[in-house]
């Protein structure tokens, strides 16, 4: 659905996209992330056609968004960070407006009468946007997006200043979308993205330094596993066994106490599966175990990780360039 090749994007001397491929197929929902000043905006406005690229092609449905710009566009909704509004006009009148303005051939009154359903706007139909909530004005801008139903649908930054209702609401409408559409959804937000998303893509100093499954996005980073473990016995004594167990790098006490049990956390050496080793030294010891929890990578600490210079940070990481985005 959507191919990035060998894009390169110059500003003078200063080389903003540096020679990044990528693909998203049908149907996707992928979380395109990035520091600031990574180069996300910038690929972004090269795939809405909003700039041009110094070099490399990129593809809307196998339509070159170079070589035909405006057939481009049509294959995409794209929803900015602030919602292109005219906050003077009725909901109706805005909808009215950008049909006319895309040139859109459906038949008018039933394509937007659906998509006031699909964003659940019908209530405020009639009334006028500057006196709508930023919910229903985020929700106004993606139905904007949606007309001349596009294939793909891109949002930057959509729950951005929404209360926790509203940001729910947005990212079921967002999963609802991936059943018919394609989407890219650009966010600061990371637990919104391993809500939403079915793959992410990260870039950095303008170069892709993740691509997976949102799944398999812990793989992405190399360090320690970490688990959190409650123990029976004298806490001094398993704090020390624990620290000498081979495979362990690293053992504090968390403090938390239920009955007579501890709570410790542990941190594993290169993301070896200690269980069985601390199962098999705690049972010899006569200290039972009531729990433990594997406390894995999550999405912050990868794109730390990931987004970080390893020789200031001292973390080793992954690159995976070019699959399937």
């Amino acid at each position: 659905m959507i191919k990035i090749q060998n894009l390169v994007k110059n500003y003078g001397g200063i080389q903003a996209v540096k020679n990044i491929s990528f693909t998203v197929e049908e149907g996707e929902i992928v979380g395109f992330l990035g520091p600031n000043g990574a180069g996300k905006s910038t690929v972004m406005n090269i795939l809405t056609g909003y700039l041009s690229s110094t070099s490399g092609e990129v593809e809307v449905n196998g339509i070159n968004v170079l070589e035909n710009p405006l057939e481009a566009k049509r294959q995409i909704g794209y929803l900015p960070e602030q919602p292109p509004l005219y906050p003077d006009m009725t909901v109706k009148e805005y909808l009215s407006f950008v049909y006319d303005l895309k040139g859109c051939k459906l038949k008018k009154e039933a394509h937007l009468s659906e998509i006031c359903d699909v964003v659940k706007i019908k209530d405020v139909y009639n009334r006028v946007i500057r006196n709508l909530s930023k919910g229903y004005r985020q929700r106004v801008g993606i139905a904007q997006a949606l007309i001349g139903n596009p294939k793909v649908v891109i949002f930057d930054e959509p729950t951005v200043g929404l209360d926790p209702k509203q940001i729910i609401e947005i990212r079921t409408l967002i999963r609802d979308l991936g059943r018919n559409h394609t989407v890219i959804l650009s966010t600061h937000i990371l637990p919104e993205v391993q809500a939403v998303c079915d793959r992410i893509v990260i870039i950095s100093k303008g170069k892709i330094v993740a691509n997976e499954k949102t799944v398999e996005i812990s793989r992405a980073v190399e360090g320690a596993g970490k688990l959190s473990i409650k123990i029976c016995g004298p806490e001094k004594e398993v704090l020390a066994t624990l620290r000498s167990t081979s495979g362990v790098q690293s053992a504090e006490v968390l403090g938390a106490r239920d009955s007579d049990s501890i709570t410790y956390y542990v941190e594993s050496t290169g993301g070896l599966d200690i269980r069985k080793i601390l199962f098999r030294t705690m049972a010899q010891k006569g200290w039972p175990i009531i729990g433990m929890e594997s406390l894995g990578v999550n999405l912050e600490d990868v794109f730390l990780s990931v987004v970080e210079d390893p020789g200031t940070t001292g973390t080793k990481k992954k690159n995976v360039k070019g699959g399937k985005a």
